[in-house]
C-alpha cells in the first residue's frame, strides 16, 4: 500500500509534466515572470506571476488570522473549560469543517464583502502608512484580505481539530510536575504543554497551508479576478492558481488548458515545498527537545 501511494504520486507528477509541457515551450521563460492570461491568442502571452503572488499572499494571511483563533479554542477546550463545556465548544467549531466550499463563497459575496467595506476603510485610513493597508484609489470591496477572511474561516477547523487532539496527548505527568512546583494554568501550558506539543502543531499549521493554497470555488467568488502583483490587500483584485484553474478551464482551448495544468503543477510544487520544509522544521525541533536535560 505504502508503494502504491508512491506510484500514484509519481503518475500524477507525469500526468502533470507530459500535458503542462506545451505551454511551456510556448511561454519559456516568461512562465514565471509574465502578468497576464491570454494562452490562446496569437501571439500567446501568459504568466502565473501574479497567480503566484495572490495564491501565496491570501494563504499566509489566512494562517496569521486563523492560526491564533484555532490554538486559543483548543487551548481552551483542553485545559480551561469543563469536560461538557469544551466537547461542545469542540463540536461547533467542527461544523466549520462541514460546511461546502460554494457556501463559504456565496456567504462571503453576498454577506461579508459589503460588510467588510468599513473595516477595509478603517485599516487604510489609520494603518495606510504601511504597504499592505494602503489603498491610494479609495475603492473597496472584493479583495484579497476579504478572501483571506474567507480561507481563515475554512483553515480554522483543520487547525483547532488536530491542535485539540495534539494538546490531548500531552503527557499529564507534565501537566502535574508543573502545578506541583506552582506553576499557573496558563504557566502549565507555556512551559509543559505548547513544548510538547510544538511538531504536532506545525503539523497542524501545514495542513490548514494545504486547505488555503488549494482553495477554488470560494476564493473564485470573493476575488475579481485580475493578473497583477500589488502589495495592496484592500483593493479590489488578485487571483489565485486554483480559482483561476476553476474560472478558465471551461472556455480554454487546447494551448490554455495545458497552460492551466502548468498552473496546477507549480501549485503542486508549491504544496510539496512547503510540506517537506515543515517535515524540516519538525524534525529540527524534535532533535532539539530530545537534546534539552
Amino acid at each position: 500500500m505504502a508503494a502504491a501511494v508512491v506510484l500514484v504520486l509519481l503518475a500524477m507528477t507525469a500526468f502533470l509534466l507530459i500535458r503542462a509541457w506545451p505551454a511551456v515551450r510556448v511561454a519559456g521563460v516568461d512562465f514565471l515572470t509574465e502578468r497576464e492570461w491570454f494562452p490562446d491568442a496569437t501571439p500567446a502571452r501568459f504568466g502565473i506571476a501574479a497567480l503566484v503572488w495572490g495564491t501565496v499572499v491570501s494563504s499566509v494571511l489566512a494562517l496569521l488570522l486563523a492560526v491564533p483563533v484555532a490554538l486559543g479554542s483548543a487551548l481552551y477546550v483542553t485545559e480551561y473549560a469543563r469536560p461538557a463545556v469544551g466537547r461542545w465548544i469542540g463540536y461547533l467549531v467542527d461544523v466549520l469543517a462541514a460546511v461546502p466550499s460554494v457556501v463559504f463563497g456565496l456567504w462571503g459575496l453576498l454577506f461579508l464583502v459589503p460588510r467588510m467595506v468599513p473595516v477595509q476603510r478603517f485599516l487604510a485610513q489609520h494603518l495606510g502608512f504601511l504597504p499592505f493597508f494602503e489603498n491610494p484609489d479609495g475603492v473597496y470591496g472584493k479583495s484579497v484580505f476579504a478572501a483571506s477572511v474567507v480561507l481563515a474561516l475554512m483553515v480554522l477547523p483543520i487547525v483547532a481539530a488536530v491542535s485539540r487532539e495534539v494538546f490531548r496527548q500531552v503527557p499529564r505527568d507534565l501537566r502535574e510536575a508543573a502545578l506541583a512546583l506552582g506553576a499557573t494554568r496558563w504557566e502549565v501550558i507555556r512551559t509543559s504543554v505548547l513544548p510538547a506539543s510544538r511538531s504536532g502543531v506545525i503539523g497542524a499549521v501545514i495542513l490548514g497551508l494545504g486547505r488555503a493554497l488549494g482553495e477554488t470555488i470560494a476564493v473564485a467568488l470573493v476575488l475579481a479576478a485580475t493578473f497583477d502583483v500589488s502589495l495592496h490587500i484592500l483593493q479590489p483584485g488578485g487571483n489565485t492558481i486554483a480559482a483561476n484553474v476553476a474560472t478558465k478551464f471551461g472556455e480554454a482551448g487546447e494551448v490554455g488548458r495545458s497552460a492551466l495544468i502548468a498552473s496546477g503543477l507549480v501549485l503542486f510544487a508549491i504544496t510539496l515545498a512547503a510540506t517537506v520544509a515543515a517535515r524540516g522544521v519538525i524534525r529540527r525541533t524534535g532533535v532539539t527537545s530530545a537534546g534539552r536535560p
